[in-house]
């Protein structure tokens, strides 16, 4: 069939078409004013993606396209969660109204029953939206204006608080478990400090660090002692030799460099000079028996005797000295070795102290550490604010969104139209008539004997006047 044989078939069974299409838009007429009207309100959120993520990975504030799309995703799924629908249950205290119950009447199940197919009505008619951007819209649909714009803001609140809850909660159990370790670290804590002191005081350290320390100090005051002991006597040492070799080959005491150096002795020998040269003044003048003679004899004796003592008082004050200086330098050489023996044995005792130091300074980073977290945590979790800003509230919407009448009216008309080709080809080939010369081509195998030319008035057809010839008929 082809174009012109459609529009002939459809020319002949326009009352058909007519009929059925008119049918077709009067029904979705109908239909749409006599569906129920249903209206939407809608929520935008605003979500801040990039605060919430820079605060779970802090290191690296910048998410990806990705990562952001992944997070709203996220944030819609909670949105349309039974936890966020029964907030709305509870805060609109839909349990207590009948309108919201009416839909339930024929239920028999308990308030527990009821209050879930309320939360599944709910999500049934939300629907969640995410685009490019950071906002979140939600739509509730419901037949009364009212009522959507209530339920749309108590899921913009709901979600809200679950955020807030889903975001402080972790952190008071958090805290809680905080609270516990940190009693065990503190005991912890306390138990090495007090074996620290305990060993401070065993041990009579006086302090940690090993410059500071008592025994380390006089360690190093009886080094210093000894130096000078042995410097002293390697000197005494010396001068007694020189002394003794002095005397051994036979030389005057006088001559030694500490008689030399003696003010005393020199003073002596000087009264002992004064002495022997007035006795040869006196020899010259009195005779060897004479009284003043003898005295002064006698006094250059005494002089000479106290001389020779005060000689041999030096020498032995060298060897005494020396011998000194040995019994210094040997007292001090056990000294040395006694302390360096209490330095070891200090040693020894210092590796148990500074294992248990580490342990009080590990025990301290541990409480320390348990302690910011547990402050942070507990600062998470008196938080009162999340990420999530209502951009718009939703309002009282003044039109229905559904049924929209001119669009089924002219999905009714598209319709109407289809079906009513439809019926007239569907008619057409069952009931096929000649309506054309086209119609006979290839149809039978018979001649033409004539063919219907369009209808024209009589007088254009036979060329005389109307009042005495009648026009064909039209062709059916």
């Amino acid at each position: 069939m082809n174009i012109q044989q459609f529009l002939l078939a459809l020319r002949a069974r326009f009352g058909v078409f007519a009929l059925v299409l008119t049918a077709t838009v009067v029904a979705a007429a109908v239909v749409s004013f006599l569906l129920p009207k249903t209206y939407k309100a809608t929520v935008s959120l605003l979500v801040d993606a990039k605060d919430e993520q820079s605060l779970s990975n802090s290191m690296r504030p910048l998410i990806l396209p990705q990562e952001r799309m992944s997070y709203l995703q996220t944030q819609r799924d909670i949105i349309a969660s039974k936890k966020v629908a029964r907030k709305v249950v509870q805060d609109l205290k839909l349990m207590e109204k009948p309108s919201a119950l009416a839909s339930l009447s024929d239920d028999k199940g308990g308030a527990a029953s009821a209050e879930d197919r309320l939360v599944e009505g709910l999500l049934k008619n939300l629907k969640v939206e995410t685009t490019q951007s950071n906002v979140i819209n939600a739509t509730f649909s419901s037949p009364d204006p009212q009522y959507s714009m209530q339920v749309a803001n108590a899921f913009a609140r709901g979600y809200i608080d679950t955020m807030l809850e889903l975001r402080v909660q972790p952190a008071k159990e958090a805290a809680a478990w905080f609270d516990e370790q940190l009693k065990g670290l503190r005991a912890n804590l306390e138990d090495a400090q007090t074996k620290l002191t305990d060993n401070h005081q065993k041990q009579k350290i006086v302090s940690a660090d090993e410059r500071l320390d008592v025994d380390n100090s006089r360690l190093g005051a009886i080094s210093d002692e000894l130096v000078r002991a042995q410097e002293q006597t390697y000197l005494w040492n010396t001068r007694e030799e020189q002394a003794h070799q002095f005397l051994a080959e036979g030389a005057p005491a006088d001559r030694l460099p500490e008689v030399l150096d003696n003010g005393f002795i020199q003073r002596l020998k000087g009264d002992l000079v004064h002495g022997e040269t007035r006795l040869q003044e006196m020899s010259t003048q009195y005779g060897v028996n004479h009284p003043l003679y003898q005295r002064q004899v006698s006094e250059i004796e005494s002089l000479r005797d106290k001389l020779n003592a005060e000689m041999k008082k030096v020498v032995a004050g060298i060897e005494s000295s020396a011998r000194q200086a040995r019994q210094r330098e040997s007292a001090l050489k056990r000294s040395l070795a006694a302390q360096n023996s209490r330095m070891l044995d200090l040693k020894q005792s210092r590796n148990e102290f500074t294992v248990l130091r580490r342990n009080v300074e590990s025990a301290e980073r541990a409480y320390d550490t348990a302690m910011q977290r547990a402050v942070v945590s507990q600062v998470d979790s008196r938080a009162n604010q999340t990420n999530v800003t209502i951009l718009n509230p939703a309002v009282v919407p003044s039109k229905p969104d559904s049924p929209k009448k001119t669009l089924n009216v002219a999905l009714g008309l598209v319709v109407g139209l289809m079906l009513g080709v439809g019926i007239v080809m569907l008619l057409e080939m069952t009931d096929r008539r000649v309506r054309s010369l086209h119609d006979l081509d290839n149809a039978w195998n018979v001649p033409t004997l004539g063919e219907l030319k369009p209808w024209r008035p009589a007088n254009r057809l036979l060329g005389q006047s109307r009042r005495n010839h009648h026009a064909l008929p039209s062709p059916g």
